[in-house]
């Protein structure tokens, strides 16, 4: 069988021609063909000849002193259009029967919504680029779900999976201690639990889109000085991973769920991804299809991102400079191979580490609570099985 070298630029042609499956099965074929896929040029192409959607989703809110209800809304903003500037698309998820909050997303572009009725929390899973959604059955209303991440496992047929965490501490919060909590929650604000013994067990329940109902796992058990470093997990490799900073020994763990097998396990990082100061920032990410880390320096402006390769090694992928200081903010994702995405609470600023090109977005004066990145077809797709 004859053999064909393809130049990267035969491969850029071939692939950003390619509908979205098709292309993000072409990752696989090797490494060049995965990393060409991830650059920024690639995917901004891509989007404009497939016509796909990819950007992230915002969260914003509006203080106007009525409910939290009244004042969140849900933005798009991508910079994978036909211009040059980013492009913002307000009131993205209007086609939902009521206001909603987004709870979390995936790259597949399934967005996992909650309102509050009643003193009851309800959920809602929907695809925002064909406008599809489904009511999910209400989950245990005993618990209080102050954690809750969603994966995909497969595609034909779709099946995802939503964990939810419950401290067991907190089970029985009273409604305005609830709604509190979901209006004031940043993603990276750490949970502060009272001390009643050293372990503190975690209720898990498990949504399975096969089944369509919710289901009771066994109980996480950490310790009363485990603290969550970020409220939303982050879905690569087949689960979710959350970062996990202990006090007593001080040093971060990640914590993972097996999306399949559906066990949880610990991992402490090597003494090298620590923080190496209190106010350093380091955070969890997905990098390329894979579990990812940021380790910020604020005092050099460095930035070390850190790949978990398939032997369970973590290798220095970049290393670089932030040398715009006045743009030195809160870290937030990887939009890409080469472009990095950061927040504070009004904007959202995309820096492509090679060109050194920033660009800012803001929401039409409201804050920005969080931001979530999908990327998806406008395909339809059958979210609740027959």
């Amino acid at each position: 069988m004859a053999s064909y070298d393809f130049s990267n630029d035969v491969l850029f042609e071939i692939f950003s021609r390619a509908d979205l499956k098709t292309m993000q099965k072409c990752r696989v074929l090797s490494k060049e063909c995965k990393d060409l896929t991830y650059e920024s040029t690639f995917m901004r192409l891509h989007s404009q000849r497939i016509s796909t959607m990819v950007g992230y989703l915002l969260q914003c809110s509006k203080n106007f002193g009525y409910s939290w209800r009244h004042r969140l809304s849900s933005n798009f903003v991508s910079i994978a259009n036909s211009g040059l500037e980013p492009k913002l698309t307000p009131k993205f998820l209007s086609f939902l029967p009521e206001p909603v909050q987004i709870v979390a997303t995936v790259n597949e572009g399934l967005v996992l919504c909650s309102t509050r009725l009643h003193g009851e929390n309800r959920f809602y899973i929907c695809k925002p680029s064909t406008q599809q959604w489904e009511l999910i059955p209400a989950p245990n209303p005993r618990f209080y779900r102050s954690k809750i991440s969603m994966l995909v496992l497969g595609s034909n047929p779709l099946r995802f999976k939503i964990v939810g965490l419950s401290d067991s501490i907190d089970d029985k919060h009273s409604e305005s201690d609830s709604e509190s909590d979901l209006d004031s929650e940043y993603p990276d604000k750490e949970v502060n639990h009272r001390v009643v013994s050293d372990e503190n067990f975690w209720h898990c329940e498990i949504f399975d889109s096969k089944s369509w109902e919710w289901k009771q796992s066994e109980d996480l058990k950490l310790t009363y000085r485990d603290f969550f470093r970020k409220r939303q997990g982050v879905s690569a490799c087949g689960g979710l991973h959350w970062l996990i900073f202990n006090r007593e020994q001080d040093k971060d763990i990640v914590l993972s769920f097996d999306g399949n097998k559906e066990e949880w396990t610990m991992a402490s990082l090597p003494n090298s991804l620590r923080r190496k100061e209190y106010w350093d920032q380091i955070a969890l990410v997905s990098c390329e299809g894979n579990l990812g880390l940021v380790n910020i320096d604020f005092k050099t402006k460095m930035v070390d991102v850190w790949v978990l390769n398939y032997e369970h090694i973590w290798i220095r992928k970049h290393t670089m400079n932030l040398i715009k200081e006045r743009y030195l903010t809160l870290f937030h994702s990887f939009y890409g191979a080469d472009t990095l995405v950061m927040k504070d609470m009004w904007s959202v600023y995309f820096y492509n580490f090679k060109t050194q090109k920033f660009d800012r977005v803001t929401a039409d004066n409201q804050d920005i609570d969080a931001a979530y990145f999908i990327q998806t077809d406008f395909e339809s797709v059958q979210l609740k099985p027959e």
